[in-house]
């Protein structure tokens, strides 16, 4: 299916197109040169299956909403992920955003999530990352889930607002931590501006999604600041039998 997109969505793309030629990429998922997402890394990309669960987008056995949403539902409406994150391209390429300061894939991996983010149909008012930790921030130079969240607002004309929620709690890496361990991590680590976000319906991107406990306390924080209704997107989701060790 072909999309059509807003004019601020071409000239964003454009930008990156015009960086290529002056500094040709890699391809973030096995280092090919000049192309950002090639693809041989594209047919590797592997999907959800269904049925998953209605609210927390994990796979299950039949329809419906999962044992663990049922008793203890989270504070967003909705999450989905587009991608299984795994060892191999997707993996290396969300690193590569993540750690090597490689900021032109996000445009390409969002490119290539847009149809399925279509298909959802959700109505969205303001688009929000995840927002990092000042430590994290200076360390990095910017938001890797920015890149992702940027460009999707302009192709879908929302609102990009990532200051409609900051992160008010120093937290560890998750990586290594059990489920309860994540969940107490990020537990009222982050704060809405209730000016920006009261009675709108929000989306909150995260790069990678595993228990979905950092989604949930950024759920929870717009929810408290009268958000209207919270939808959650990640690009990948770790599924329960990958464990948590390097997530």
């Amino acid at each position: 299916m072909k999309l059509s997109f807003p004019i601020g969505y071409y000239l964003y793309r454009f930008f990156w197109a015009g960086m290529d030629l002056l500094y040709p990429p890699l391809c973030g998922g096995c280092e090919k040169a000049g192309i950002r997402w090639c693809e041989d890394c594209k047919k590797t990309i592997s999907f959800i299956s269904e049925p998953k669960c209605e609210i927390c987008g994990l796979p299950q056995a039949s329809e419906g909403i999962c044992v663990s949403c049922k008793e203890n539902k989270p504070s967003y409406n909705i999450l989905r992920s587009w991608a299984v994150f795994e060892e191999g391209p997707i993996r290396d390429a969300l690193h590569g955003m993540k750690y090597r300061q490689d900021l032109g894939l996000g445009d390409s991996l969002l490119a290539e999530m847009l149809e399925y983010i279509d298909q959802l149909n959700w109505d969205i008012d303001i688009v929000v990352p995840v927002p990092l930790g000042k430590k994290r921030f200076r360390e990095r130079g910017y938001n890797q889930v920015g890149l992702i969240a940027r460009p999707l607002a302009l192709a879908k004309k929302w609102e990009y607002a990532p200051r409609s929620l900051k992160r008010v709690k120093e937290t560890i890496s998750q990586v290594g931590l059990g489920a309860d361990e994540r969940e107490k991590n990020v537990r009222s680590a982050f704060l809405a501006n209730e000016k920006k976000v009261a009675g709108k319906r929000v989306l909150v991107i995260d790069d990678v999604s595993t228990t979905g406990a950092t989604l949930n306390s950024c759920a929870e924080a717009l929810v408290k600041g009268d958000a209207a209704e919270v939808y959650a997107l990640s690009l990948a989701r770790a599924l329960p039998h990958h464990g948590l060790e390097t997530v």
